[in-house]
C-alpha cells in the first residue's frame, strides 16, 4: 500500500468574493442606478422643454398698431384741363380773300377792335347797286303816285259833269271805267312803296356785309389761336370758318376735371381743393369747386362727371389746355381719434392661446409624449370687410378682446372712430399670424 500526500489549494474565499457572498452594498450606493436615473430624468426635462417650446411658438402672434387722435381729410382725385373762362372762337360769315390781319398769338385786344380785314371790292359794288335799286325804287314811287293823283281828278271831273247833266252824260260805263283806273293807279302805288322798303332792305343787307368784311373782336382778351394770313381765300357758304380764338381773361381760368361716380357723391359746390400741373410740379395751385354737372359721361365703361373749378391765375403762370390733377378736399375732421382700416376689417380665426393650455393639460406627461395627430389645415388670419362691422380687437392678458366702436369718415387708411373704451395710444390689432409666419 502505497500512501501519496498531496496539497489542494483552498479557493473558497475567491469564489464567495465573486459571487457576492462577501459584503455586498446596497442598490442606492451603487452607481449604475442613479446614472440611469439621471438620464432619464434628463430625457423627461428635454422633451418637456421642448413640448413647451412649440406649444409657445403655435400660439398666436398679433401685429398692432397704435390709436392717434389728429386731423383727417378725406380727399378726392381727378384729372382735367386748364381753360379760359370765356373762350370765344372768331369766324367769318362772308366768302372771300383775306386782305389784312392785323392781330397775332398773344396780342391783347379790345371789344370792336379789327382783327382781320376782307378784300371789299365786290361787297362796294354791291352796295353801290342797292343803293341804285332804291332809287329807281323812289322813282317808281313818285310815278305810280302822279298816275294816281290824274286817275282820281279825271273821276272827279267825270261824276261832277254826271251831276249837272243829271246823269245824262257821261254814261254808266264811262264812270266804271275811271273807277278802275283810279284803282290801278292806287294798287301800282302802293306797289311801288313796297319796291322802295325791299330796296331799302337791299341796301341794309349790303352795308352790313360791308361792315362784316372787317372782323372786329367781340371782347376784351387775348388771341389764342390764329389760322388766317393775307391772301387765303375764306369760304363760308357751309359753315363759320374760325380764324381767330380769344380768351377773354387768362387771370381767371377754370379747370374741368372728370369725377369718379364712386367719388361724385362727396363733391360739392363751394369745397376747397388744390392741383399741380407738369410745369410746376411742386407748386400746389388753389381752386374752389363752382360746379358739379348732373350730365355723365362715359368713356371706356368708366362713368365720370365733370366738375367745374375756379382758378385764380393773376400771375399768368397757367396756360390754357394744361393737363391737371386736382384734390378736392371732400371732409376734414379736427382732433378726432384714428385707427388703420386694417383694424376695423380684423376678426382673429379663434383662442387659439386657449387651446394650446387644454392639450397640454388634459394628459399629463403621457400625453405631451404621445405623438398627435396632424392638424387638419394651417390656420390663417381673416378679416371682416363686411361695412357693418363697428368694433376693433385689443389684448388683455395675452388674448384678443372686441371693444365696440362707431366708424366714421375713412380716407382710405385711417378712419375716424369713437367709442367708450377706445383712448389714444391704445393698441389695435391689425393682423394675427400662426407659427412659422414672419
Amino acid at each position: 500500500m502505497v500512501t501519496q500526500n498531496s496539497t489542494t489549494p483552498d479557493f473558497s474565499g475567491d469564489i464567495d468574493q465573486l459571487i457576492g457572498d462577501g459584503d455586498a452594498r446596497p442598490w442606492w450606493r451603487r452607481p449604475g442606478p442613479w446614472g440611469a436615473l439621471v438620464l432619464i430624468i434628463a430625457v423627461i426635462v428635454g422633451i418637456l422643454l421642448w413640448q413647451g417650446y412649440r406649444g409657445a411658438d403655435a400660439l398666436p402672434r398679433y401685429v398692432t398698431a397704435t390709436v392717434t387722435r389728429g386731423d383727417l381729410t378725406v380727399q378726392v382725385t381727378a384729372n382735367g384741363i386748364l381753360q379760359p373762362t370765356n373762350q370765344v372762337d372768331i369766324g367769318s360769315e362772308l366768302s372771300g380773300t383775306v386782305a389784312r390781319v392785323l392781330v397775332d398769338v398773344n396780342d391783347r385786344v379790345k371789344k370792336g377792335q379789327i382783327l382781320v380785314e376782307l378784300d371789299t371790292a365786290k361787297l362796294n359794288d354791291q352796295v353801290t347797286q342797292a343803293r341804285a335799286a332804291l332809287t329807281s325804287a323812289e322813282a317808281s314811287v313818285r310815278q305810280a303816285a302822279a298816275t294816281a293823283s290824274e286817275a282820281r281828278d279825271n273821276l272827279t271831273r267825270l261824276e261832277e259833269v254826271s251831276r249837272l247833266s243829271g246823269g245824262q252824260v257821261p254814261s254808266q260805263s264811262e264812270l266804271a271805267s275811271a273807277q278802275a283806273a283810279l284803282q290801278r293807279a292806287l294798287a301800282d302805288e302802293a306797289g311801288a312803296d313796297a319796291g322802295v322798303a325791299e330796296a331799302r332792305a337791299a341796301l341794309s343787307s349790303a352795308e352790313t356785309n360791308l361792315s362784316k368784311a372787317a372782323i372786329r373782336s367781340p371782347i376784351n382778351g387775348v388771341v389764342l389761336a390764329r389760322s388766317v394770313d393775307p391772301g387765303n381765300a375764306v369760304a363760308a357758304s357751309l359753315q363759320a370758318v374760325t380764324l381767330f380764338t380769344l380768351a377773354e381773361d387768362l387771370a381767371q381760368m377754370k379747370l374741368e376735371v372728370h369725377v369718379d361716380e364712386a367719388d361724385v357723391g362727396q363733391v360739392k359746390e363751394g369745397q376747397r381743393a388744390t392741383f399741380t400741373v407738369s410745369a410746376y410740379p411742386n407748386h400746389d395751385y388753389p381752386a374752389t369747386v363752382i360746379r358739379v354737372d348732373y350730365g355723365s359721361t362715359a368713356q371706356d365703361n368708366v362713368v365720370t362727371y365733370v366738375t367745374v373749378l375756379a382758378v385764380d391765375n393773376s400771375d399768368l403762370s397757367l396756360r390754357p389746355g394744361m393737363t391737371a390733377t386736382a384734390q378736392i378736399t371732400a371732409t376734414e375732421r379736427k382732433g378726432v381719434l384714428l385707427a388703420p382700416n386694417a383694424a376695423l376689417r380684423f376678426t382673429p380665426v379663434d383662442d387659439a392661446s386657449g387651446g394650446a393650455a387644454t392639450a397640454q393639460s388634459g394628459g399629463g406627461l403621457v400625453s405631451s409624449l404621445m405623438p398627435r395627430p396632424p392638424r387638419s389645415g394651417t390656420k390663417r388670419r381673416t378679416f371682416n370687410d363686411s361695412a357693418g362691422s363697428r368694433q376693433v380687437w385689443v389684448l388683455r392678458d395675452g388674448k384678443a378682446v372686441a371693444i365696440p366702436v362707431a366708424a366714421g369718415v375713412s380716407n382710405g387708411f385711417v378712419t375716424e372712430v369713437s367709442g367708450e373704451e377706445l383712448q389714444p395710444g391704445m393698441e389695435v390689432i391689425t393682423e394675427q399670424r400662426t407659427a412659422g409666419t414672419t
